[in-house]
């Protein structure tokens, strides 16, 4: 894949009312009614809404693991009348949902796993965990999928209503914290026949970008090594260490990260150290995440990954292998879908927070220390627009990224998380079963709901999403899989955790029969914070 320049995002502010009725006099009166109605679909769906929102959370599942999740998402959409597909790609909690028929196919997804030890009551701006020890909602994907099944509920009722063609089809981000899925549902041809691709992941404000975002793609590998047992104390000499093979591995490469690109990122544990201390290890385990900011950086990390490995089987006389577990692509999301997408974040602007949701915001941001405690956003930023001048010097990853390089894709951000938190950390689920992440819930699904109904009535901007996707971000381009035809989808991740924690986990599912809220069952006060 040739190289393309790196790009970053220019976010700044604009000066928009908070909470603004919807304007739609940029489209046809037909189509702005159709919105107008949408709008109004979400907001009497803003029940439903907080209900999914805290049901997700209260499961609180990891990658591959997600059978709560996908049976619960999965049985609301039945009741709405979409088809379901599960288990597709090979993957149990993967499973696609279709209303419709004809074109276009707007493919609306999100991702719907935790974090590990993120297990955090809701509304309390301090460490209290519902399990210590236990996953739970570090990152707030348990609110992507309740907006795309309200937006597309509430776009399914206006569509049958006026007998409009298309095909509206929900899909899961499973095991997005290892990137693990994605590039198998490319590969299985999941999204095949598929026009625009809407993506939504959780932040703190309404945003969406197009081009090359900052951030990484990155290939995820285990290394495994294999030697000899042996009495630690009685004959060592008769031992033939795998730890010992990690361990050179490990500080290997924390030697060899000075002279790689300031833009790598590169991350490892060990997963299996051995047995016992009296017995030479056998076998042992290093998983290493090498990011970079194109293909060609990715390869060449992974190459230098492959060689470390060799070298330490080498020096133990141990014999290695390898299998990838997760991959993703950087990102590139599409110019034509994002400016029409950005027409309807500034229609529908930011939630109205409450005087308790900023003290909840503030209370968490003096907790973690930030230098400020700005609380939540209280305007919108631009749209994201690529900056030749700025070079990407790397960071997180999402394998979105793979779906972007095959099909005009977008993401949209929406706010149902707090500012300034570290990520992947308890805090982070804090505001993920409140009134802020209900709110920004509501306010997102608005925003896709009027963008899906943007590309059904407009085969104009379906096409300039096709435009723009063959003419600039492919030109020059060919997507190549980090993936073989034959790597199997790494299902087996996370199973010993939930396998721990899942029964005490039952316990504090959410049941909306008796109860109002989650922050109700848990019997919380909003907000709590630290006096």
């Amino acid at each position: 894949m040739k190289q393309l320049k790196c790009l970053t995002l220019v976010i700044s502010v604009l000066a928009l009312s908070v909470a603004a009725p919807p304007a739609f006099a940029q489209t046809n009166p037909k189509l702005a009614g159709y919105k107008t109605e949408a709008v109004k679909g979400v907001d009497e769906m803003a029940k439903l809404a907080q209900e999914m929102v805290d049901s997700v959370f209260s499961f609180g599942e990891l990658g591959f693991q997600e059978f709560e999740t996908s049976r619960y998402l999965t049985g609301q959409l039945e009741k709405f009348g979409f088809t379901v597909q599960r288990g597709v790609a090979g993957i149990p909690t993967a499973w696609v949902a279709k209303w419709g028929s004809g074109k276009p196919v707007i493919a609306l997804g999100s991702d719907i796993d935790g974090i590990p030890q993120a297990s955090q009551k809701p509304g309390v701006a301090y460490p209290d965990p519902i399990i210590a020890g236990a996953p739970g909602h570090g990152e707030g994907h348990n609110t992507g999928m309740p907006l795309n099944v309200i937006a597309a509920i509430a776009v399914k009722r206006i569509m049958e209503r006026d007998k409009l063609p298309g095909t509206i089809m929900l899909w899961p981000g499973v095991a997005e914290e290892q990137l693990a899925t994605k590039a198998w549902y490319v590969r299985e041809g999941v999204f095949k026949d598929v026009d625009v691709v809407l993506f939504t992941h959780v932040g703190n404000n309404l945003g969406v970008s197009w081009g090359e975002g900052g951030g990484n793609g990155m290939v995820s590998i285990e290394y495994t090594f294999e030697g000899e047992t042996a009495h630690s104390a009685g004959a060592p000499w008769r031992g033939r260490s795998a730890l010992d093979a990690v361990e050179l591995m490990s500080i290997g490469w924390q030697y060899r990260r000075e002279h790689l690109r300031l833009s790598q990122r590169s991350h490892s544990v060990i997963t299996n150290g051995g047995d016992q201390p009296n017995v030479v290890p056998r076998n042992a385990s290093i998983w290493f995440y090498f990011r970079e900011t194109d293909y060609a950086n990715i390869k060449r990390m992974w190459e230098i990954g492959d060689a470390m490995a060799q070298g330490a089987a080498l020096m133990t006389n141990t014999k290695m292998t390898s299998r990838i577990l997760g991959a993703a692509y950087p990102q590139h999301m599409n110019k034509a879908v994002a400016e029409a997408m950005y027409e309807n974040i500034k229609s529908v602007g930011l939630p109205t927070w409450s005087s308790e949701d900023q003290a909840l915001a503030k209370g968490l941001q003096k907790e973690l220390g930030n230098a400020q405690q700005e609380g939540l956003a209280l305007k919108l930023g631009n749209l994201g627009v690529p900056n030749p001048d700025r070079e990407n010097t790397g960071g997180g990853s999402d394998d979105i990224g793979d779906v972007s390089w095959n099909y005009p894709t977008v993401t949209l951000r929406f706010p149902s998380n707090i500012p300034g938190l570290p990520g992947h950390n308890w805090s982070s689920a804090i505001a993920s079963a409140t009134p802020i992440a209900h709110k920004g819930v509501v306010a997102g699904a608005k925003v896709q709901a009027m963008t899906v109904l943007d590309l059904m009535t407009k085969p104009e901007l379906v096409k300039a999403a096709w435009d723009y996707y063959n003419t600039v971000q492919m030109k020059d381009v060919k997507y190549v899989p980090l993936i073989a035809k034959d790597t199997p989808p790494a299902t087996h991740l996370n199973k010993a955790i939930l396998d721990r924690y899942r029964e005490e986990m039952k316990k504090y599912y959410y049941d909306p029969t008796k109860f109002k809220t989650y922050l109700d069952q848990l019997g919380i006060k909003y907000p709590t914070v630290r006096q």
